[in-house]
């Protein structure tokens, strides 16, 4: 499979280096993204989804969040790689360590103009705490965080908006209407579809709804300087 980006290696602030996957921009350049992995790591979905962003404009940063635990973890969707991940995400990898390796990102490329985020699942989560918490961001665009309504309570520094699946088991609706009540500013999303609706290797891939949400988060950056 071929990526148009590659693999590096960036030094975070504890001194830890791991892998960021990074892409140039095609043409005219937009701005940068940060792009916060599933808990599955920087997997080939992450690279395209990433380079899809890099054909739009943006330089694109995809850091292996979980590189200290688990390096060059690539976790596939079968039961015994899901809780596998899992066990990172839950019980070993911190996830203030995130928030902090999303920073770094972030002042790498601020210097070159607008700085956004996006994530999914895990990366979603991330992008709402990063955009309540850290300085940098235009905007950011979280999909189906499941830790997002444990953080209600926490307002956003930047424009922002979410997505989540109507039919998501993980992420109860009653949480995700508590987000949209305790900020009317934030434009949140509900798709017919389940967890995980943007990834094509997913059982939950729903492409109209994917469409969509991809559709708003471009619209969203534009309106914000990219």
């Amino acid at each position: 499979m071929s990526f148009k980006g590659q693999m590096t290696s960036m030094t975070m602030d504890d001194g830890a280096a791991i892998g960021v996957y990074h892409v140039l921009p095609e043409g005219p350049r937009r701005g940068g993204l940060v792009l916060i992995q599933e808990i599955f790591g920087v997997t080939a979905h992450i690279k395209e989804a990433s380079d899809s962003f890099a054909a739009e404009g943006y330089e694109v940063l995809a850091p292996a969040i979980y590189d200290r635990v688990a390096p060059g973890l690539q976790a596939s969707y079968e039961p015994e790689d899901m809780q596998k991940a899992l066990k990172i995400a839950r019980e070993l990898h911190p996830f203030d360590q995130s928030i902090a390796d999303t920073k770094v990102c972030i002042d790498a490329l601020k210097a070159k103009g607008p700085v956004f985020i996006t994530g999914y699942c895990y990366g979603g989560s991330v992008v709402w705490a990063a955009a309540c918490r850290l300085d940098g961001l235009a905007a950011g665009s979280g999909y189906y965080g499941g830790m997002i309504p444990k953080m209600v309570g926490e307002t956003p520094k930047c424009p922002v908006i979410l997505h989540f699946g109507k039919q998501d088991a993980g992420i109860p609706l009653e949480g995700v209407e508590a987000v949209a009540a305790a900020h009317p500013g934030v434009g949140v999303h509900l798709y017919e579809a389940g967890h995980g609706f943007n990834s094509d290797r997913r059982k939950d891939f729903h492409a109209e709804s994917a469409a969509l949400a991809r559709k708003r988060t471009l619209d969203l950056f534009r309106a914000n300087g990219g």
